[in-house]
């Protein structure tokens, strides 16, 4: 049977204006005091019947940290909401690489500390899984209920699959080249330098051996663009990496989590 916390007591956390879903669930990531994490939405969309089996699984499986709900028979009525879902979908498991059905799923049992170490902004509610596979968790996916919406009105739509866009730019980013942003702009740097320096070599032969003008040539004003639009990314790579030595060393923040110590066992 799953062990449940011994509080009795609780709070609700009132914030001051809708900040966005990713805030609210960060508010409550800070306040929870729990060893386990349920998340659910309010809609009950999702049922909450299904928590004592998802912390079942988590109980089971101690070398889980996510338990991850997976709405296999939807009950949304409308492809408007199916369609930009089902997109969302593939899209993230491709670009990040974590293969999950439903990412949108809010139903969801995470440990502490793998929360301990997210931080969510924007919108990047619906990427927390693939951010916690990243940073070490291991994660399942449960086939859980879902029910038809009852009230209120969905407020996704094909609009939402281009905000997933533009999110995934910066996750695929934070999770590749957080800790090395010079390799980022460094390598698109060296293309177009390269691509610009191939453009000038092309004319300068052109000038010095061929004698021809080159002074009005469209290729002279793009070589030479593609050049310092390529040392302005070198310099903006070099300065993302002082960035984040200031970001980390000042207040010796860790790039990297250990699952435990065994000098503590």
């Amino acid at each position: 049977m799953a062990r449940w916390p011994n509080r009795t007591a609780g709070c609700v956390l009132i914030l001051i204006r809708n900040y966005g879903q990713s805030t609210a669930l960060q508010a409550g990531f800070d306040h929870a005091q729990g060893a386990l994490i349920v998340t659910l939405d309010g809609d009950l969309q999702n049922d909450p019947v299904e928590i004592p089996r998802l912390l079942e699984f988590m109980d089971q499986q101690p070398e889980v940290d996510v338990v991850s709900g997976w709405r296999k028979q939807r009950q949304d009525r409308t492809w408007s909401r199916k369609l930009p879902s089902w997109v969302a979908n593939r899209l993230i498991s491709a670009v990040t690489g974590v293969r999950l059905h439903d990412y949108g799923c809010a139903l969801k049992v995470y440990r502490r500390a793998v929360l301990d170490n997210l931080r969510l902004y924007g919108e990047t509610h619906r990427f927390i899984a693939a951010l916690a596979v990243e940073a070490g968790a291991r994660m399942i996916e449960v086939p859980v209920l879902h029910h038809a919406r009852v009230r209120g009105q969905s407020k996704y739509g094909i609009d939402r699959v281009f905000r997933v866009l533009l999110d995934l730019l910066w996750i695929k980013f934070s999770m590749r080249f957080l800790h090395r942003p010079l390799h980022a702009f460094g390598g698109v740097g060296f293309a177009f330098i390269g691509l610009g320096a191939a453009a000038l070599f092309y004319l300068a032969v052109e000038k010095l051996v061929f004698g021809h003008d080159i002074g009005g040539r469209p290729l002279l004003l793009l070589g030479a663009l593609l050049t310092l639009i390529g040392v302005q990314l070198l310099a903006t790579g070099v300065l993302s990496e002082l960035l984040t030595r200031i970001y980390h060393e000042p207040q010796g923040r860790r790039q990297y989590v250990l699952r435990r110590d065994q000098r503590a066992e």
